[in-house]
């Protein structure tokens, strides 16, 4: 079993997911691409998130979102669920789409996170040596909308979703700059990621350069079966990340912060098991709205703000 999640409104993170065994179950086609779009908007408009970039690679997919209601949960079920039963109606099939472990959700701490993750985002393709530049992928992508600060609107697909079922005919998503970019303009934050997507797209030409290597090309993508998967071997047995921090200080605080979140919850469900009266920590996700637990009242911003220093 994983370790508990605080939960908490306000918070960015990096969600990734990738498909079962790697399978290019996602490979960019019309039908894909706007389920995806579709799904995505769907969820995030249903429980409250808002979505800075996102990309749609052949097994997987990155997105920045903003939690601000405290329910990236609800977000993830109703995204990856939704996404995977129209996937496998499109393919006729009848497993599980997604890989057995739970979706990655890193918590992005600072501004200057929020920026790298971003441009990662939105620079995976290129990464990947799949195409050379970002606006070249086929997928479904931010990149534009990002960028332009364009509202994206997405169809409901014909496969799997009813005429006249509970969802809408379309859907919006409009794309947000994270909390911390307040005092930028548009032109300048367009200005910002769009010079880290380049440093990105220079970086990875660079290394084809230095290795030889060759970029797999939107037509050898778009042709790829969707059943095929990676040659290259996967790591394995590594690092699973919660937290994305470049500031020393900042990241050992956060670290501190879920270490006691972790033990605080704990010692709360040990005395609920054992029924006594007992409070779990705020950020207390799955016991509080699927058993009801009492659980202490978010700290809004401006409490925090008010809040004296802890002591060194």
């Amino acid at each position: 079993m994983s370790l508990p999640r605080q939960i908490v409104p306000g918070r960015v993170y990096l969600v990734t997911r990738r498909c079962t065994q790697r399978t290019f179950l996602l490979r960019p086609d019309r039908a894909t691409n706007e389920a995806f779009l579709y799904c995505l908007g769907f969820a995030a408009q249903s429980a409250q998130v808002e979505v800075v970039a996102f990309v749609a690679m052949s097994n997987h997919w990155h997105g920045v979102v903003v939690d601000t209601q405290g329910r990236l949960p609800e977000f993830l079920e109703c995204f990856h669920k939704l996404l995977a039963k129209h996937q496998n109606a499109l393919r006729g099939r009848w497993e599980n789409l997604w890989a057995s472990e739970q979706a990655s959700a890193v918590e992005l701490v600072n501004p200057e996170d929020v920026l790298s993750k971003l441009a990662y985002t939105l620079a995976n393709p290129v990464a990947d040596h799949l195409v050379a530049r970002a606006h070249h992928w086929p997928g479904a992508t931010s990149l534009w909308a990002s960028l332009r600060g364009h509202t994206i609107v997405a169809s409901r697909p014909r496969r799997f979703f009813r005429a006249d079922g509970p969802c809408p005919a379309t859907v919006e998503l409009r794309l947000v700059r994270a909390p911390g970019f307040e005092n930028m303009t548009a032109e300048d934050f367009a200005a910002c990621v769009k010079a880290r997507v380049s440093n990105a797209e220079e970086a990875a030409a660079r290394e084809r350069a230095a290795s030889g290597r060759r970029i797999v090309g939107r037509a050898r993508i778009l042709r790829q079966s969707w059943r095929a998967q990676p040659s290259s071997r996967e790591s394995r047995r590594g690092l699973d990340p919660r937290v994305a921090c470049r500031n020393t200080w900042r990241r050992i605080e956060t670290l501190l912060r879920n270490k006691s979140f972790v033990a605080e919850y704990t010692c709360a469900r040990r005395l609920w098991r054992a029924g006594a009266p007992v409070t779990f920590p705020e950020g207390t996700y799955w016991r509080r709205r699927f058993a009801g637990a009492p659980c202490a009242e978010p700290v809004t911003a401006e409490q925090r703000a008010l809040a004296p220093p802890p002591p060194v």
